[in-house]
């Protein structure tokens, strides 16, 4: 499964490339896992002075592999508590003092972007498709999200982006300030890894500094533990189990007949 997160350090960067294209890049438990590892791991390692996260193929990130979600849904509370409370890489990118730049092409959904928003750096593809449609799925954001984005974009927008799963282009994004900057895609990797490596080459202990007096940690991690409550509940609802066989099922799901 390893395969499916590549590692590659140099010139200060530890770059991050999701390399599951065939699934769009959905994200399992393991590259969950591996994801999460490499962001810690990075703080104890001097030659890592910033982390670019990247992907292959045609899309960023299509959020939560389903699959995942489907089986949690279904299990015990007992059984998968600890997963769903406790994702590594949320907790990761909470408490990380390394910089973290992405370079987002294609597709951006759920979890791909809401990672966004603990990013120092944002870079998107002009064409990019940035969306969260959490309640589409009858559930809640997650990430720390329900902070992070209306506090960046305003509640309406924010709220239109969860509720009603409104996708907004690279352009958009950076006008919202989601991302620094929509480039032409064939650009987006190259223009994030100049600003990955003009990071790497500043003062290390001046930038970790910079960052953590722009981040208030505590709150975020507070703020992560109330929304993973609430989302493990959803996960788990009579309303979840409604979507995902709509989805296996390949039909719009019927809330109004959930009680």
């Amino acid at each position: 499964m390893s395969d499916h997160v590549l590692l590659q350090k140099a010139g200060g960067v530890l770059t991050l490339t999701l390399n599951r294209p065939e699934k769009k890049n959905a994200l399992t438990q393991a590259m969950y896992q591996t994801l999460a590892d490499a962001i810690d791991g990075a703080a104890g390692d001097k030659d890592v002075r910033c982390i670019l996260i990247q992907a292959g193929g045609d899309a960023f990130c299509a959020g939560n592999d389903l699959a995942d979600f489907v089986a949690v849904s279904m299990a015990t509370a007992s059984e998968t508590e600890g997963a769903v409370l406790h994702n590594p890489l949320l907790t990761a990118l909470a408490r990380t003092e390394v910089p973290l730049v992405a370079a987002v092409q294609g597709r951006a959904v759920g979890v791909g972007l809401t990672l966004l928003l603990h990013c120092d750096l944002v870079y998107v593809a002009e064409e990019a498709l940035l969306s969260a449609p959490f309640a589409d799925l009858a559930l809640t954001p997650e990430a720390a999200s329900s902070l992070l984005l209306p506090a960046r974009i305003g509640h309406a927008r924010a709220f239109s982006i969860f509720v009603l799963g409104e996708a907004i282009d690279g352009r958009t994004a950076a006008a919202w300030g989601i991302a620094n900057a929509a480039v032409p895609v064939v650009e987006v990797q190259a223009r994030a890894r100049v600003a990955a490596e003009a990071v790497a080459a500043k003062p290390a202990a001046a930038v970790a500094h910079t960052k953590a007096l722009m981040r208030d940690v505590q709150a975020i991690a507070e703020h992560m533990d109330a929304e993973g409550v609430r989302f493990a509940a959803q996960l788990r609802s009579a309303e979840a189990r409604e979507a995902f066989m709509a989805f296996v099922e390949k039909r719009a799901p019927d809330f109004r007949k959930v009680v």
